[in-house]
């Protein structure tokens, strides 16, 4: 992979990652509200299908504020409906609120205003939120059960070890008998567990609260996590093909939309969530500024794979350079359901497994010296 690259003091502050892969469930508009991603969606859809028939934007904007429920949404197209009727761009009045309305969008808005296709433009705002906001359903409806597992069987387990081994351990300890092995490991473990019980739970949370402010907060700490998620077996392909797809599907939306490629780049460096690809896309950016083609640069970055810079090769001697990378998106995002798909169902089952394993080691550990205690008794007897 190239070199890392150090990046500048002046570097445009990064943008809400909402455009750049799987849109976020929420954001925060200017006054501080949220406001949920599927309304800025539907608003796209609807002042595309207005913008289709011939009707002016300001009345446009005027119809959709006034059918909008009160809320902090509602406040954001007011201002814009003020913004645009005094004669302020529409691009330029989404600036306003970042936080609604990222770079891309108010970029890809900005050629349609230009270029005077901005139904058509809004039409592909629109198709890209869905299809980002598809890839989140996906993966969110896929992860529900697993960790809804993993949750019940902790407290399940956790409940043991804390409040029924003990009781186990009385009743050895009256009988003093030998225990074997498996059982003493059971029980040292119970009791640590209910000496040290804030080290045994609290420890976890803290350092996953502790790992959560550093991804927040520190770009080294987030650069590293990042680079060793492209690493995992198994995950690290899955991870590497589904942010080259975000990265496709952004640039290629944004040439398509006649964004310039430098401006693009940048667009699509500060939106991304992922600080490797975002090293990626600045090496990328400051060779293209130095008169090279894309696709070179790209195969350096370690990022893209032969078959994407061979494809982005294609298109820029093609002047087709928009559809190869729509259709890198499409390839590679069908790519990524089929695999989280697979890994899913290959998880449950082996969730399953753990959780057997775990609770079949409890079980005999328990009745092994029950078994002994049972045997004496009958001797005795």
């Amino acid at each position: 992979m190239a070199k890392r690259i150090q990046r500048s003091s002046t570097k445009p502050k990064k943008a809400a990652p909402a455009a750049s892969g799987p849109a976020p469930s929420a954001s925060r508009s200017k006054s501080g509200g949220r406001v949920k991603t599927d309304l800025i969606t539907d608003f796209t859809i609807q002042l595309a299908t207005l913008s289709e028939a011939g009707i002016p934007i300001v009345k446009a904007l005027t119809i959709l504020e006034g059918q909008m429920r009160p809320g902090p949404f509602k406040g954001v197209l007011q201002e814009l409906t003020e913004d645009v009727a005094g004669g302020t761009p529409l691009s330029d009045a989404m600036g306003k609120h970042p936080r609604c309305f990222d770079s891309l969008y108010s970029s890809m808005v900005r050629a349609g205003e230009a270029g005077g296709v901005l139904d058509r433009i809004l039409n592909r705002l629109a198709a890209f939120r869905e299809k980002a906001a598809e890839i989140k359903s996906k993966i969110v409806g896929a992860m529900i059960y697993p960790i809804v597992l993993v949750f019940v069987a902790t407290v399940v387990v956790a409940g043991v070890i804390v409040f029924v081994i003990p009781r186990f351990q009385d009743i050895f300890t009256s009988f003093n008998i030998t225990l074997p092995g498996p059982t003493q490991i059971l029980l040292d473990s119970s009791a640590f567990a209910v000496k040290y019980w804030y080290i045994v739970f609290g420890l976890p949370i803290v350092l996953f609260v502790l790992h959560l402010i550093l991804l927040n907060r520190s770009q080294p700490y987030r650069y590293r996590m990042h680079k060793i998620l492209l690493k995992l077996p198994g995950v690290g392909p899955v991870v590497n093909r589904s942010i080259t797809a975000s990265f496709a599907r952004t640039f290629g939306t944004l040439v398509q939309a006649g964004v310039p490629h430098l401006d693009a780049l940048a667009i699509v460096r500060d939106a991304t969530p992922n600080e490797v690809l975002m090293e990626g896309v600045e090496l990328i950016r400051r060779t293209v500024r130095e008169g090279e083609g894309i696709s070179r640069p790209m195969g350096e970055t370690g990022i893209f794979d032969d078959l994407v810079t061979n494809m982005v090769d294609v298109g820029e001697e093609t002047g087709e350079l928009d559809n190869m990378l729509l259709k890198v998106a499409d390839a590679y995002e069908t790519a990524v359901d089929r695999k989280i798909d697979a890994m899913f169902k290959l998880l449950e089952p082996l969730l399953l497994i753990v959780m057997a394993v775990f609770v079949g080691f409890i079980v005999i550990a328990l009745f092994l010296p029950l078994m002994e205690i049972m045997n004496s008794i009958s001797a005795a007897g």
